[in-house]
């Protein structure tokens, strides 16, 4: 059984070595809010610890980061509104990503356009779809739903489904926007089937990308070295389409042996100054840094 520690989510333990510039962003965490006002999804593969904005916030203060994107993480479903209370904690300086299906209204939508939301999110990675079809059905319909309102399209999906919907992503007319590194798997090398699709798109214009989680892609903790070859190559096709995020609190989302839906899951024990001070290794230039951390995430989600 994991300590209540390992349950509690995470803040940083080591101090931010460079300069953070002003108005930066943290574009990928969750709010887990108090399950009695805003309970799980019946079908989550995961049960989450509690995850606070007061948590969230003394997170940023240690990073020194101001903005931030609020992500409807699965184990709620289509229900954002742990997502929308903490973005009305946060005030001006946060954004949301919703996840809705096909009974979610237009009315519903525009309502969480007022709270602050600026994409919806498709999780295929966390259901272990895989299959393209599918995936092609679901980057359609949202671009469908999404294009008169100027919406972006997140997903977190694997290379090879990254591949699979390559056409749609680049005659979209929104941008599409990848978590985690577009899934690539660090051990893999650069030449992994479906890296060059991600690194094209990304040179497109057309695809953003987030470099986050690498803890997700890289056994080589904590300063997951082999992730910077990833790192660079993003950066280097288009560095106007890269923008960063802790994935704090660090739901651990795997299926464990043994473990139910319903148990508490740990989080991942994850120094978030540590992972930030990473940036000026994947991010040698400070010009670079500040697309990154503040002009990316601004004209993606209209801070």
């Amino acid at each position: 059984m994991a300590s209540y520690a390992q349950k509690r989510a995470s803040q940083p333990a080591t101090p931010i070595n460079f300069d953070v510039p002003a108005h930066a962003c943290d574009c990928h965490t969750h709010i887990h809010g108090d399950v009695e006002k805003f309970p799980f999804f019946a079908g989550r593969v995961y049960t989450p610890g509690p995850a606070s904005p007061e948590e969230m916030a003394a997170l940023h203060k240690a990073l020194h980061i101001e903005r931030v994107v609020i992500v409807t993480p699965s184990v709620y479903g289509t229900d954002n509104s742990t997502t929308s209370f903490g973005i009305k904690a946060r005030g001006a300086t946060a954004r949301g990503v919703a996840v809705i299906d096909d009974n979610t209204t237009e009315a519903q939508l525009d309502a969480m356009q007022a709270d602050g939301f600026r994409g919806i999110r498709i999780n295929l990675a966390t259901d272990g779809i895989n299959n393209p079809d599918v995936g092609r059905a679901r980057f359609t319909a949202a671009v469908e739903r999404m294009k008169a309102r100027g919406w972006h399209v997140q997903l977190y999906a694997t290379l090879p489904m990254i591949s699979a919907i390559k056409d749609l992503v680049l005659a979209s007319p929104v941008p599409a926007v990848f978590d985690h590194f577009g899934g690539v798997e660090a051990s893999l090398g650069l030449e992994q089937p479906g890296f060059a699709d991600l690194v094209a798109l990304v040179k497109s214009g057309k695809a953003y990308v987030k470099i986050s989680g690498a803890y997700r892609s890289s056994k080589l903790a904590p300063d997951y070295q082999d992730m910077v070859p990833y790192a660079h190559a993003l950066i280097a096709a288009n560095a106007d389409r890269i923008v960063w995020g802790t994935d704090w609190p660090h739901p651990d989302s795997v299926p464990v042996p043994g473990r139910k839906p319903t148990d508490l899951a740990p989080f991942y024990p994850i120094d978030d100054g540590r992972l930030l001070n990473q940036l000026p290794v994947w991010a040698p230039n400070a010009d670079v840094r500040k697309k990154i951390l503040v002009d990316n995430p601004a004209r993606l989600y209209g801070f």
